[in-house]
């Protein structure tokens, strides 16, 4: 398994993440739900009532953050709003939360974040793991993970 793989693993298996946009030039920051996960595409629903649904509509540009037992995966890129509506149907379906609180799927807006970044950090071993993946140019780097290991 790749390092890559490794954190998209990561991400399939600790879907409640951080999950930050911008309102103007402020960061905003809330508690979210990957709904769905194809290698590296993560779809979500939300309602068109909420400010992050405003925030995506001004500035498509999200960052979102995954943490558990010294491991961390953040990703960032732009969120697409051309859902299929059998990818709705099926969140929507398999989703027990979003049948507490909406009618319909039809009822709520659906977007997937195509990963254009992602950061792996694990702190577990010495020295410990920070891997930089630039999906975009398929190009891995490593991160500062202190003074002593530069």
């Amino acid at each position: 398994m790749t390092m890559m793989q490794k954190a998209l693993d990561f991400l399939r298996s600790h879907n409640e993440i951080a999950f930050a946009t911008c309102e103007g030039n402020l960061p905003k920051l809330r508690m979210f739900q990957i709904m769905r996960q194809e290698n590296n595409l993560l779809y979500f629903a939300t309602s068109a009532k909420k400010a992050v649904w405003k925030e995506l509509m001004q500035n498509p540009n999200v960052e979102i953050l995954a943490y558990a037992d010294n491991v961390s995966v953040r990703c960032s890129g732009m969120v697409n709003f051309d859902v299929e509506d059998d990818v709705k149907r099926w969140i929507y379906d398999n989703n027990s939360v979003l049948s507490r609180l909406y009618n319909s799927y039809d009822q709520m807006e659906y977007f997937c974040l195509p990963i254009a970044e992602m950061d792996y950090y694990d702190l577990s071993p010495t020295p410990p793991v920070f891997l930089h993946f630039d999906l975009m140019a398929g190009e891995v780097g490593k991160g500062f993970v202190g003074e002593k290991f530069k």
